[in-house]
């Protein structure tokens, strides 16, 4: 796939699991290095962390900033990139902080500039619990005004972006992330959810980082209802963040630790699909999402999946709830019987080489090279 790609990238991140050997995040960009003549990622990092600038490829670079505090990443990673000569390309992790850094590079180096968009940055809920997203959506306004292409992960993000930038002179390519369906599908159970928890006659589940936004406490509280009529339901909740404490408080205040439990992040992804594939139900609260990836590992693992109405949740066919009642009265359908939805509506890529052409294509367009 290398052959006759005579571009030079340079990529603004903020993934530290790069610098990680055997991590699915460094054999990414590993991928991305085999579409082009260099690939030089620059990462946001504390000099704490004791990064050191590495191959990993034979055309795949990587340079920490090694930064004294976070209000240097920016400042570090643009004097990185000033070092760094005959790149053809610059794109950015997203259109804050480092998509900064890739409009000051891009003038400087005089080079093209692509921004990626992985999250709903522009829904009215992505600046209600951080006091920092309100001044990111300021940023990201006014990054997007300066870059040549931008690249977005769903139909929902590219639609805001026109909505609230009427006048803005680039039109999104919509780029979803990859997902490997095939291999989901083929994934034996490993792990069955009933075995494991036996006392539940209906196992609910839920994947997601433990965040304010991602709403979890919503379905703790619809489940302290549902208990009552249907005692042997039970929610399995994967996932770690800041909010644990507070929902498994929540979780002891209703009285659920009988029927809500814990499992934790689970870094292995067959016994993850394990999870999918043997739970009766997945549920998303999450009040934005950029593409929800979470979702349609469910569905292509054959499980039915009630969701808010984000990210690609309705294109790809999950069942949508909007209003705690509705949360309520779907739920009890399903443990009564009701026959949802498991099958994948939509998904652009056959394999992950079709992915990895698609995003050539988009890096070739935008940069003007052959």
């Amino acid at each position: 796939m290398n052959q006759g790609n005579n571009k030079k990238i340079l990529m603004i991140s903020t993934d530290r699991k790069v610098f990680e050997k055997g991590s699915d995040v460094r054999r990414r960009f590993i991928l991305y290095g085999s579409l082009v003549e260099e690939l030089h990622v620059i990462v946001f990092a504390k000099k704490s962390l004791l990064f050191k600038q590495e191959r990993i490829s034979e055309n795949v670079f990587l340079y920490p900033t090694n930064s004294s505090s976070k209000l240097k990443y920016m400042y570090d990673a643009t004097k990185i990139g000033c070092n760094i000569t005959g790149i053809n390309l610059i794109t950015t992790q997203d259109p804050f902080e480092t998509g900064i850094v890739g409009v000051e590079l891009a003038r400087k180096l005089k080079t093209r500039l692509e921004i990626q968009i992985h999250t709903d940055f522009l829904s009215k809920y992505f600046k209600k619990w951080d006091i920092k997203n309100v001044f990111r959506v300021f940023l990201g306004k006014y990054v997007l005004k300066k870059a040549d292409c931008i690249r977005v992960v769903s139909n929902r993000i590219k639609t805001s972006i026109k909505v609230a930038l009427p006048h803005i002179s680039v039109t999104p390519i919509v780029l979803p992330v990859f997902i490997d369906i095939n291999k989901i599908k083929n994934t034996p159970i490993s792990v069955d959810l009933h075995k494991e928890y036996p006392q539940f006659d209906h196992i609910s589940l839920m994947v997601s980082r433990l965040e304010k936004e991602k709403d979890i406490k919503r379905v703790i509280k619809i489940f302290s209802k549902i208990v009552r009529n249907y005692p042997k339901s039970g929610l399995v909740i994967v996932g770690n963040g800041s909010q644990r404490k507070s929902l498994e408080s929540a979780v002891n205040t209703l009285k659920l630790t009988e029927n809500v439990i814990f499992e934790g992040w689970q870094e292995d992804i067959v016994k993850l699909v394990s999870y999918y594939k043997s739970a009766d139900l997945f549920i998303n609260s999450s009040l934005y999402e950029g593409y929800g990836r979470t979702l349609v590992e469910a569905l292509a693992s054959g499980t039915s999946v009630l969701s808010t109405d984000v990210g690609v949740a309705t294109e790809i066919g999950s069942d949508i709830f909007r209003t705690d009642e509705e949360l309520y009265k779907k739920v009890v359908e399903y443990i009564d019987g009701k026959e949802g939805n498991v099958r994948l509506k939509t998904y652009p890529y056959r394999n992950e080489e079709e992915y990895l052409l698609t995003m050539k294509d988009g890096w070739n367009r935008c940069c003007r090279c052959n």
